[in-house]
């Protein structure tokens, strides 16, 4: 179901949007019934609240929306969103109390409101519409609620139904609708064109590993992002505990969100030229398994000891990488589900990012304030590349000891990219644990708005 407000000469209830200082003064303000009302009510315009004022004749004649403190914002994403579900049925125009800058913000947390994973269930929230709010950019935020579902809907997806195949398809889809170029290398013709990494992590599986590879635009600035593809992980011979594998059908999220990214750039047409590439595998347990103790040969022909058959999304990602390298594009952008420590330093609600250049991550670091996409900085931390150098090969793909294990991850896939002038890694969990306004529990957009937002100052666009 396409994410849509409604038209504006669309028949709409007024809805006010109040904070509790403001609502004596604004309470005050209006007819004696409509005083006795909320009076009557437990209405205090805490946030997450609503309040239906009826008319004379008992229907629904205007509605409150609790907006709460600053304090209380700072706290939730998307502020406005957890009273939508408190308003009766029906077509809302917002009059008054909602802050300008917050518009988009509070737009695009109602739109996402009505988001629900319905494939197996065909259950779906009931959400009322919205007039777009004055100011805002309406088709720009449906395009992000629109790209965000997809996204989502990708990794809510089980792997039975979101294998290696599945995704290419979803690629292939996100292509046709938008016009796009996509070549695909399958099974042992990743050997051939010279991707053994990818291809030594998803022998095992019964569907081929394989590399998407999909192209938009002619002109302008270039842009590539690859996104961690790895549909599910059992962890190889290392094999995942169970309370360690149950969420596993998330370990595509870099490609997911890559692809909610592409979409955006796509459907908004930016003037940029645009390519994805997504290392499509499941790492899974056969007799061609890769071993610990292998040491495998990377596409740039840096050699890679394989001490945790675990740590392989960084394999496949690092081919990719090289791949996209060889071409110097003015930005390249990994997205990966990657590391368990990253987790452990920022929690699930922030996307971490690894960059160099200290005027990159400015300008991420504001647009994820600007657009409710929290990014946090982490540090490409030199001292550490001694702890990737395990001595027998080039890299060690998963160094002992545990400590900075998101920090080694990321200089890991760094000795990847030596051509590229700015390289912009993020490890990302692209999970909701809890249900939040705006935010079913389950598949998560994380990095792709507040890197859309900065594309224009990093690509001069």
């Amino acid at each position: 179901m396409p994410f849509t407000f409604a038209a504006p000469d669309a028949r709409a209830l007024p809805l006010h949007v109040l904070e509790p200082d403001d609502l004596e003064a604004w309470t005050a303000q209006q007819s004696d019934f409509v005083r006795a009302w909320i009076g009557a009510s437990s209405f205090k315009a805490a946030l997450g609240t609503a309040l239906m004022i009826p008319g004379p004749d008992g229907t629904p004649d205007r509605a409150l929306a609790g907006y709460g403190s600053a304090k209380q914002r700072a706290r939730t994403r998307f502020a406005l969103a957890g009273a939508v579900a408190q308003l009766a049925p029906g077509t809302y125009r917002i009059t008054e109390g909602l802050p300008t800058e917050d518009a988009a913000t509070e737009a695009l947390g109602w739109l996402l409101s009505g988001y629900g994973f319905a494939r197996y269930s065909g259950a779906l929230p009931t959400v009322p519409a919205l007039v777009a709010p004055d100011g805002v950019d309406a088709t720009r935020i449906e395009i992000l609620a629109n790209s965000e579902a997809l996204t989502r809907d990708l990794i809510n997806t089980p792997a039975s139904d979101m294998g290696p195949v599945a995704l290419e398809q979803a690629a292939r889809d996100l292509a046709a609708d938008f016009g796009a170029q996509i070549a695909v290398a399958t099974g042992d013709e990743l050997l051939e064109a010279n991707f053994p990494m990818i291809h030594a992590v998803g022998r095992a599986s019964v569907e081929a590993p394989r590399l998407i590879d999909m192209r938009w635009g002619t002109t302008g600035p270039t842009l590539t992002l690859v996104g961690k593809g790895v549909c599910f992980d059992t962890g190889g011979l290392n094999i995942k505990p169970g309370s360690s594998m149950g969420l596993m059908k998330k370990d595509m999220g870099g490609a997911a969100n890559v692809l909610g990214l592409a979409r955006m750039i796509m459907a908004l047409g930016l003037n940029l030229q645009l390519r994805v590439l997504i290392p499509a595998v499941e790492n899974s347990i056969s007799a061609s398994s890769f071993r610990p103790q292998d040491i495998l040969t990377s596409r740039k022909g840096l050699t890679v000891e394989i001490n945790n058959t675990d740590a392989e999304g960084r394999l496949v990602l690092a081919d990719a990488l090289a791949f996209a390298d060889e071409e110097q594009p003015d930005l390249m952008i990994s997205m990966a589900t990657l590391t368990g420590a990253a987790r452990v330093a920022v929690g699930p609600d922030l996307a971490p990012f690894f960059v160099d250049e200290d005027a990159v991550a400015t300008a991420l670091e504001k647009s994820g304030r600007r657009t409710a996409d929290p990014l946090w900085r982490l540090p490409f931390w030199e001292p550490y590349e001694a702890v990737i150098e395990p001595g027998i090969a080039d890299l060690d793909n998963a160094p002992s000891g545990g400590f900075g294990g998101s920090i080694t991850a990321a200089l890991f896939l760094r000795r990847f990219v030596t051509d590229t002038p700015r390289y912009v890694h993020f490890d990302i969990y692209g999970w909701q644990p809890s249900p939040a306004p705006g935010r079913t529990k389950g598949g998560f957009l994380q990095g792709p708005r507040a890197i859309l937002d900065a594309l224009p100052s990093l690509l001069n666009l």
